[in-house]
C-alpha cells in the first residue's frame, strides 16, 4: 500500500506543479486570467488533471504489484476515498509550489527536500510500532502517515493510527490548501507582474 500511495503523491504533485510553471513560464497562464472563468474553476481544472495522473499511475502500480502478491482489498470503498483525497491533497500542494515558482529548479525543491522526507518517514516502508517511543510521537505531526495508514487500512484492515483521525487531518488539509490557493489566484501571488 505504501508503495502505491507514494507513485499516487509524487505524481499528482509532479502533474500540477509542471503544468501550472508551464503556463506561467510560456505566459499563456494571462489567457486563463483575463478569461471570464472563475479561479475555482481554474484552480479544479488542475487538480482533476493532477488526480487524473495520480490514479492513473496508481492504478498502474496496483496492478504490477498484484503480478508479485496475492491481495484481498479490505474496503474498496475506503480505499477509493483515501487514495482521491491524498491525490487531491498533493496537487493542490503542486499548484501552490508552481504559483511561488521562479524558475524550473524551483519547482524540485519542495518535491525533494519536503515531500520525499515526509513520504519516507511516513511509515511507507514500515509501521510505526516498529519506532521507538520517541520517534514514534515525532511521527504524529507527519500528515503523510495518516495517509498512508488510511490507505493501508483501506487495503490490508490494519492501522496504527485511527480511520477517523486519518480522514479528519486529509480534510482539513485539503480545506486549508483550496482557501490558500483561491486566495493566491484572486491575489495573482506569482501570476500577476
Amino acid at each position: 500500500p505504501g508503495l502505491v500511495l507514494m507513485s499516487v503523491i509524487t505524481n499528482s504533485y509532479a502533474n500540477v506543479v509542471s503544468s501550472f510553471y508551464s503556463s506561467k513560464f510560456q505566459h499563456f497562464v494571462e489567457e486563463l486570467l483575463i478569461a471570464p472563468v472563475p479561479n475555482w474553476v481554474i484552480l479544479a481544472g488542475y487538480v482533476s488533471g493532477g488526480v487524473a495522473r495520480g490514479m492513473t499511475v496508481g492504478v498502474v502500480v496496483t496492478l504490477i504489484a498484484l503480478l508479485f502478491s496475492d491481495v484481498e482489498i479490505h474496503s474498496y470503498g475506503l480505499t477509493l476515498s483515501i487514495v482521491v483525497l491524498t491525490s487531491v491533497l498533493f496537487a493542490l500542494g503542486g499548484f501552490i509550489n508552481a504559483v511561488f515558482a521562479r524558475t524550473f529548479d524551483d519547482i524540485s525543491i519542495v518535491p525533494t527536500f519536503v515531500l520525499a522526507p515526509l513520504t519516507y518517514l511516513g511509515g511507507v516502508f514500515y509501521s510505526m510500532d516498529l519506532l521507538p517511543e520517541f520517534w514514534r510521537q515525532l511521527s504524529l505531526f507527519n500528515p503523510v502517515l495518516y495517509m498512508v495508514n488510511g490507505f493501508r487500512y483501506g487495503m490490508l484492515g490494519v492501522s496504527d493510527i485511527p480511520i477517523g483521525v486519518a480522514f479528519g487531518i486529509i480534510l482539513v488539509f485539503i480545506a486549508a490548501l483550496t482557501v490558500f490557493s483561491l486566495t493566491l489566484l484572486a491575489r495573482g501571488v506569482g501570476i500577476k507582474t
